[in-house]
């Protein structure tokens, strides 16, 4: 797949991009991009949530009447869950909801999201950013030329930038991250995929890199 290389302005600079096939020419799997979203929604609840049991709440332990002799029904403490203020049966406890899900699942389904991008023609690779200060007009202004009629943006750079994370930081629809750190999730939730060439480029060279490890 290839893919012209753009300036800041949208022009193209001569260059192009080949964007290897074995990622951006597969099948799509659809059951494995839903469960990386659902596993990365999931990881995000705090599983704070709990009430108290009849341990836990305040009052007197003490039996409100006898067992026999009463009349009524047989009673013990005004903890007891049937009572107003008493503790709550079977509530909820802390605990996380995240599960495991397989590299491999993991990585098809980002091999997935990417190839519905290109098959869109939602994935734009742009001139390497140098950035001498935070400057976030001059980056929105870039975005609003390189989005078309998306909304939301992802800036994807080889490698953490702090004038580039800075200039992007305050964009609500935009969101900058590291190639490493590209997720399923983010890519299905945003409208235009923006490379560096730089970051573009190590899709082609992380085959070759494993390669030789092997």
């Amino acid at each position: 797949m290839q893919v012209d290389v753009l300036n800041s302005k949208g022009a193209k600079t001569g260059r192009s991009v080949e964007l290897p096939d074995d990622i951006f020419n597969v099948e799509p799997n659809d059951h494995c991009i839903y469960l990386a979203v659902k596993q990365y929604l999931a990881a995000k609840r705090q599983g704070t949530h709990k009430t108290k049991t009849r341990a836990e709440v305040h009052g007197s332990s003490k039996k409100l009447h006898k067992q026999k002799g009463t009349g009524g029904s047989r009673k013990g403490n005004i903890r007891n869950p049937l009572y107003k203020g008493g503790g709550t049966i079977n509530g909820p406890l802390p605990h996380g909801y995240n599960f495991k899900l397989n590299r491999k699942v993991k990585d098809l389904a980002k091999i997935s999201a990417l190839v519905y991008k290109a098959r869109e023609n939602k994935i734009v690779i742009i001139e390497d950013l140098t950035l001498d200060t935070p400057k976030t007009k001059d980056f929105s202004a870039m975005l609003e030329v390189l989005r078309g009629d998306s909304r939301k943006t992802m800036v994807v750079v080889p490698e953490y930038n702090t004038n580039v994370y800075l200039s992007g930081r305050n964009l609500s629809a935009n969101k900058t991250v590291v190639l490493s750190d590209m997720n399923t999730y983010d890519l299905t939730n945003t409208g235009v995929v923006i490379f560096t060439e730089s970051a573009a480029k190590m899709f082609i060279e992380a085959p070759a890199e494993e390669e030789t490890a092997a």
